[in-house]
């Protein structure tokens, strides 16, 4: 049986025409089928089921696939037939393992031919290519020496989600934020010029990553500098190209060529000999215009600019021409732009580009992820969003924002009930929170849904434009502490700190769902001042959910069991953690008791004295960097004398080092924020050891 790409279909069983329908028929016919016929099945769709170059490639073979003269037409028709298998090979291998670890799973498979044709084309390493965010760099990942470890993805001790520098040394610079590409290419250009060196440096950004006002900056920076780079414009949203096709390719080919550009610098020097001075800057204008008509690209001219394209990002006749006149420029940046697909190659990941953009494991059959088993409690951010609901039900000046995240944050769920009061700026932490800002100085009651590292990304903006002002902002700050496969560079390691320091502003932390909805309820009422509650990634604990939140008492927190020997003050979701650490130590016949901060900013004091004067021990656990809670417990522990009575303090927050990725359970266990770390606190604190077979003993 054989697959027929003209008319979409199977000769013998006729299926319809579109990607999604080809891929269901075949899932209907092949579902409970053998290994061997689900790889058939696979074969029919186009991925090849055997690697013929990919076992053996790495940049440097990939150079050698094609001439670089146009003389041998059979050889040069040969190496593109070699470099498309290489790409159905490569493409083939991203949604294999990825099935198996998840991960960013749309972006990789839009840039396989692009990841292809710049480690072609450009010397890597030598040359500096760097992926901006990194979404996007599982392909250059297996063509670079990290095939035999590409299914240890997002793993402990595996492979980064990222570009890590520490991994490959084709991994120029790191990433896990957006937009930040073009500022370190333009970094290592600038130091290439100085070190009197000639090598090319590379940027691929995507058109999302252009929303954020960083690109802006250091490409007018860029400009201004006119510093030999290239960028690679990664346009997967259609949301800046204009239609792609042969004439625009063939625009592309002949603006990016030697005979254009030389006639360009021939006509310019004229000008500058023959012309008054504002005649030449008008005939340059007459230049830049007529190009920008017939190829767009007016707005990257103006930031300084040889702008270039559109070309189609999965057409390797147009991609190398271009870019192998892109690598001979010798002025000043360029800018090419290449237009791809989400999820290209794979009919589930093309039709829905946001449900593959980051996916769990998956079968690849059906393009099913897996499922959370029956009665798993809801993930903290699904509860979020769902208490915010309510809450804007019964205020109308409620409104979200987000910053690119609406299903990360859960807001898309707000936004399918509330679409005019939900509000998703894009890649623009900074300007999300002067925005929310505004809308607070108007009587509104702005709710800033941001990941906790991302907030990093806008703290100016909460200092001067809604703390000095004292402007009733609610920072609703998801995957707060570890957040297990994403590693460091999306921990939310640093925001009680950053926040608490700030004077007026109220600081929360949920210990579970419930606590959360009652955050959210509290946040609402805040309307003299900014506001902040944080919450971890995954599912909740599993307690009972009211319909809607009740606000707290502020700087307030509780007492969940009394004892008499150890106090163990959690603020966050390390709450369950710290009830079975008492209960492991009431078996050493340390009675514990418990308490839930639930505010880092106004401390209880009325609590802190109680747990201080009544105890022999007091231990503060927190998901987060030493100068947070702790900190603050510690110095309102000193300046009301309460250390003066010999009171034992352990301080438990996450270590002065960046945790790698791994399962979060593993990753707490590493900082010492489990049960166990608890208990060893205490006794440590006690002077005493507990041995492998649980005899306490003195140290």
């Amino acid at each position: 049986m054989k697959f027929d790409a003209s008319d979409g279909a199977v000769a013998s069983n006729r299926i319809p025409l579109t990607a999604l329908e080809q891929h269901r028929g075949f899932v209907d016919r092949h579902i409970g089928t053998s290994d061997e016929e689900q790889a058939e099945m696979l074969e029919l769709l186009g991925y090849p089921t055997r690697a013929a170059l990919i076992d053996a490639v790495v940049p440097a073979s990939i150079r050698q696939r094609a001439p670089l003269a146009l003389a041998a037409a059979k050889g040069e028709e040969e190496a593109l037939h070699e470099l498309k298998q290489l790409a159905a090979e490569l493409r083939q291998e991203t949604i294999d393992a990825v099935s198996v670890t998840g991960g960013h799973l749309g972006a990789g498979l839009g840039v396989v031919e692009l990841t292809i044709a710049l480690h072609h084309v450009f010397d890597t390493p030598n040359d500096k290519l760097i992926w901006d965010v990194g979404h996007q760099s599982y392909p250059h990942k297996i063509l670079t020496g990290r095939r035999d470890r590409i299914r240890t993805l997002r793993q402990g001790g595996g492979l980064s989600g990222f570009c890590k520098r520490a991994e490959s040394e084709y991994d120029t610079f790191g990433a896990g934020h957006s937009s930040t590409s073009i500022s370190a290419g333009l970094g290592m250009a600038v130091a290439r010029d100085l070190s009197g060196k000639e090598h090319n440096v590379i940027a691929v950004i995507g058109d999302g990553a252009m929303s954020a006002g960083m690109a802006y900056e250091a490409m007018n920076n860029a400009g201004a500098i006119d510093s030999r780079l290239i960028v690679i414009l990664n346009d997967n949203d259609m949301s800046i190209a204009p239609p792609v096709g042969a004439m625009s390719a063939y625009l592309a080919k002949l603006i990016s060529g030697g005979t254009y550009r030389r006639f360009r610098r021939f006509l310019k020097q004229l000008a500058q000999r023959l012309l008054p001075k504002n005649w030449e800057r008008r005939a340059a204008r007459a230049e830049e215009f007529t190009r920008g008509f017939w190829t767009g690209g007016t707005l990257f001219e103006e930031l300084g600019f040889y702008y270039v394209g559109p070309i189609d990002g999965h057409n390797f006749d147009h991609l190398l021409p271009v870019l192998r006149n892109v690598r001979t420029m010798k002025n000043g940046p360029i800018l090419v732009h290449v237009v791809t697909q989400k999820g290209k190659g794979y009919p589930p990941a093309e039709i829905s580009a946001d449900k593959f953009h980051g996916v769990g494991r998956f079968n690849v059959v059906t393009g099913a992820q897996e499922a959370s088993a029956a009665g798993t409690p809801p993930s903290y951010t699904k509860v979020f969003a769902n208490a915010l609901i309510e809450e804007a039900r019964a205020d109308e000046k409620i409104v979200a924002i987000t910053a690119a995240m609406p299903s990360g944050t859960g807001l898309d769920k707000f936004a399918e009930i509330f679409p005019e009061r939900c509000f998703d700026v894009g890649i623009a932490e900074q300007h999300a929170v002067t925005f929310a800002g505004g809308l607070a100085a108007e009587g509104y009651k702005p709710f800033a849904a941001i990941y906790s590292t991302f907030l990093q990304r806008a703290y100016d903006q909460v200092v001067h434009d809604v703390a000095i002002q004292h402007l009733p902002v609610r920072f609703a700050i998801d995957r707060a502490g570890l957040v297990g496969a994403d590693g460091p560079t999306h921990a939310g390691s640093f925001d009680v700190a950053y926040l608490s320091c700030l004077p007026g502003i109220v600081v929360m932390a949920a210990a579970d769902e419930v606590e959360l909805m009652h955050m959210v309820a509290t946040a609402a009422a805040i309307d003299d001042g900014p506001s902040a509650f944080r919450y971890p990634r995954g599912e909740g604990t599993g307690v009972p959910l009211p319909k809607r939140g009740t606000p707290l008492e502020i700087g307030k927190g509780r007492v969940l069991r009394e004892g008499s020997a150890v106090a163990l003050l959690s603020f966050g979701a390390r709450l369950v953690e710290c009830l079975e650490a008492a209960d492991q130590l009431a078996g050493f016949g340390l009675p514990a008791t418990v308490a839930d901060a639930r505010f880092a900013k106004p401390l209880d004091m009325d609590l802190l004295r109680n747990l201080a004067l009544n105890h022999e021990v007091l231990v503060t656990i927190e998901e987060g960097s030493t100068g947070g809670f702790s900190a603050r417990v510690l110095h309102a522990l000193a300046r009301e004398g309460l250390l003066d009575r010999g009171l034992k303090v352990r301080m438990l927050t996450l270590p002065d080092r960046f945790i790698e990725q791994n399962k979060p359970k593993t990753m707490y266990a590493e900082a010492g924020l489990d049960a166990p770390g608890i208990v060893a606190a205490v006794f440590a604190a006690l002077g005493k050891e507990r041995d492998a077979a649980g005899v306490i003993r003195l140290a």
